[in-house]
Parts: C-alpha cells; sequence; structure tokens
C-alpha cells in the first residue's frame, strides 16, 4: 500500500531466519524466504541487506558447502565494497570454516 518494500525484504530475511534457527531446521522455508528476500534486495540496491541475508550460513549448517562458500563470497565482496569492518570479519570466518 505504501510501496514500502524495503520492509518486505527485511522481513522475509527474518522469516529466513527463523526458519533456520529452528530445532530441526525447516530448510526449505528458510530456503525459500531467502531467496524472495535475495531478489527484492538486489531489485532495490539493497546491498547491506542482501549481504547480510543468512544463506550462506544456512547452506553451511546442512552441508551444501559449494553453494555455502558461493554465498560467503558474495557477502564478503559486498562488505568489502561497502566498508563494513564489523560484519566483513564476521563473513571471513564463515568461509574459512567451510574450506576448512
Amino acid at each position: 500500500m505504501h510501496q514500502e518494500r524495503g520492509y518486505a525484504a527485511y522481513t522475509l530475511c527474518l522469516i529466513g531466519e527463523i526458519a533456520a534457527h529452528r530445532n530441526p531446521p525447516e530448510v526449505e522455508q528458510a530456503e525459500a524466504s531467502y531467496q524472495q528476500a535475495l531478489t527484492l534486495t538486489e531489485e532495490l540496491g539493497m546491498r547491506p541487506l542482501l549481504a547480510r541475508c543468512g544463506l550462506g550460513i544456512l547452506y553451511t549448517q546442512i552441508g551444501r558447502l559449494e553453494q555455502a562458500r558461493a554465498e560467503l563470497a558474495v557477502a564478503i565482496v559486498l562488505y568489502r565494497a561497502m566498508e563494513m569492518t564489523f560484519w566483513l570479519p564476521r563473513a571471513e570466518t564463515a568461509l574459512a570454516q567451510v574450506k576448512g
């Protein structure tokens, strides 16, 4: 109604986080929500939210390591480009753990 699609993208990321942190994780719901959020954040140019979307962590959790590496690598590139020094080391550590 108010064209506040940024809030919709953020909400989709949160829904993905909730589904990913259930015990056991609701992988299909988490992945679908994250994918919808990523599509919307790309469209809106919301690079910080795009980088913070937890798809790489979800893929690590469920053993889809190639996809995890790809998602985390994208996040690292975005963090560096935006000089987001708080989140960059966390993403680098997560990527190192996937590779290790």
